[in-house]
């Protein structure tokens, strides 16, 4: 798996400072910044998060590159409905030969694995026989959610809280969560106050939403 950050709002904690500012505050949009030092930034950046005052942070979005990822994952990712998405298309990009991701539960049980991999070998030699005989976009109906894929994605600030509170959970899928960790190592090196306070339920919060599913780390929250 490989994470990039292609691109951000610039100064994104600035910007969400100067929204959060406008909300509070009768200036004119001409002195919105006036004494708004990063100190003060900062400050308000807190305040709104402590308050639960998000929108704001909506001002801010961050742009990643991702690879080394399976269809599986891309199927959860796209649940995230508040972002903008650019996959690499099957249709018209050869799956021959294609790479693939392995659960670490497979990888360390040398029989399955060894099924695993037999299994995508004879995928891989169904589908270059298959683009032989009818066009790609009908050949991948072969391909399985192992296949290795690329994207671009967006999403704004308060999009990615929501993606982090939810992905970074124990009991999110192992391939997910990995990536919502290293998007957010990558957030943190330019927005380090918008998302210091980022996590699980359970890290920040001390409680655990999902009732019965809940792992057992920390006390279920029941309504």
């Amino acid at each position: 798996m490989k994470v990039t950050l292609l691109s951000y709002t610039p100064d994104p904690e600035m910007t969400v400072a100067i929204a959060a500012r406008r909300c509070y505050s009768a200036l004119d949009s001409s002195r919105l910044t006036e004494r708004l030092s990063s100190e003060e930034a900062k400050k308000l950046i807190n305040m709104i998060l402590e308050a639960g005052h998000l929108s704001p942070t909506e001002h801010a979005s961050f742009t990643f590159a991702i690879e080394g990822v399976s269809r599986s994952l891309s199927h959860q990712l796209v649940r995230h409905r508040i972002a903008s998405y650019s996959q690499q298309s099957q249709r018209y990009v050869s799956e021959k030969g294609f790479e693939y991701v392995v659960p670490p539960s497979i990888a360390r049980k040398p029989e399955a694995l060894d099924l695993y991999e037999k299994q995508i070998e004879e995928i891989r030699k169904t589908y270059s026989k298959l683009v032989e005989m009818v066009p790609k976009e009908d050949a991948r109906y072969i391909l399985p959610n192992a296949c290795e894929t690329k994207l671009v994605m967006t999403m704004n600030c308060r999009s990615l809280y929501n993606f982090f509170e939810r992905r970074l959970c124990n009991r999110a899928q192992w391939e997910i969560r990995k990536l919502a960790r290293a998007m957010l190592d990558c957030v943190n090196e330019v927005a380090p106050n918008l998302f210091s306070w980022v996590g699980s339920p359970c890290e920040m919060h001390g409680y655990c939403p999902e009732g019965n599913m809940s792992c057992g780390k920390v006390k279920s929250f029941s309504r």
